[in-house]
């Protein structure tokens, strides 16, 4: 295992917001806490009170960040942030129909090397919008092509919707890469949360169809297995912005019945991850799903597959996208294209 840069006591401050309800205080980084003070200050009503129409009107990380850049007077137009980086919508070609995403093109000729990306929100809400900052962020870092995709979400739409969907596009894209200025030849899978769980799954059922190989997969802290009794969950159970009550929603949401919890596709820890590719997986160290990751890495290391984590201290869920204003994420948007970037040059 493999984690992030040493604290520096001098950059973080006790938090009681990362973690409102445990017994033992969290350090938090300074810049995140800006974050999760802002998004505080919405004061949103829990995600687990709330209907899915209700829960996708709730403000986001990505709200409380352009409200830290509001509030120190910085711009928070996305070309500002990560110049260099052109975007266009187009549909692709879903599991029951057309689904948008958002092409994310750096500067150069090309034909680039393409991820595609999946969004978090587990499986319930947001979109590829509420997620710019990883996707935008990965284009710059790792040179490439990046499609951000709005899979279908529950409760409309229950599992396998998604999975089935991200395995459409990405069977889409290698026949059709080079409409994007892609190379077919050097594909890769990414994603945040759910889209982290997303990733891996699509990774397992493309292998299993004898697509393309992704050259890479990322993983930033993904739900990988099924229980919510394991020491991050209980640790953080309280935490902000991810917490063991809105998991526990998000299961609900979106299962038909509790097998589905036990369903390879999410409970990816127990999957057949033999032949994958090398796998890249992110977590924050105050998340519930931190030890999602550490399952993850083991269960691929004994399934042969080169793996390798990190662990970013003092940061919460989320963090990944929050690289504007939060210098971990801007570190782990970097690692994340190192990796990415190594085996796409291949």
């Amino acid at each position: 295992m493999l984690h992030g840069c040493a604290r520096d006591p001098e950059k973080h401050s006790v938090s009681e917001l990362a973690v409102s309800g445990t017994k033992s205080m969290l350090r938090t980084d300074a810049d995140m806490q800006k974050v999760l003070n802002k998004y505080a200050s919405f004061d949103a009503k829990a995600v687990e009170k709330t209907t899915p129409a209700e829960a996708r009107m709730q403000p986001t990380i990505a709200d409380a960040v352009k409200g830290v850049l509001a509030d120190e007077k910085r711009d928070s137009t996305p070309t500002v942030l990560v110049p260099g980086i052109t975007t266009r919508d187009i549909t692709v070609p879903g599991a029951a129909g057309s689904l948008p995403a958002t092409v994310f093109t750096p500067n150069g000729a090309g034909p680039f090397p393409v991820v595609l990306y999946f969004h978090g929100g587990g499986w319930v809400f947001a979109d590829r919008k509420v997620y710019d900052g990883g996707a935008r962020g990965l284009s710059k870092q790792a040179n490439a092509v990046v499609i951000s995709v709005d899979y279908r979400l529950a409760p409309e739409n229950k599992f396998p919707a998604a999975h089935d969907d991200a395995l459409a596009v990405y069977r889409w894209l290698t026949t059709n890469a080079s409409s994007v200025n892609g190379d077919p030849k050097r594909l890769a899978l990414a994603g945040e949360s759910a889209g982290g769980n997303l990733a891996v799954a699509t990774a397992v059922a493309a292998h299993k169809a004898g697509l393309t190989a992704p050259r890479h997969v990322l993983s930033v802290y993904p739900v990988a297995q099924s229980s919510t009794d394991t020491e991050s969950y209980l640790k953080y159970a309280d935490a902000m912005p991810l917490n063991r009550p809105m998991m526990l929603w998000f299961i609900s949401q979106v299962t038909n019945t509790p097998a589905d919890a036990k369903d390879p596709r999410i409970d990816l820890v127990h999957a057949n991850l033999q032949g994958l590719p090398p796998v890249t997986v992110i977590n924050a160290e105050i998340d519930p799903l931190r030890d999602d990751g550490a399952q993850l890495e083991t269960a691929l290391r004994s399934a042969g597959v080169s793996v390798e984590r990190k662990v970013y201290p003092g940061v919460t869920h989320e963090f990944f996208g929050t690289a504007a204003v939060v210098q971990k994420a801007q570190q782990a948007q970097e690692y994340a294209g190192e990796r990415l970037k190594a085996d796409l040059a291949k």
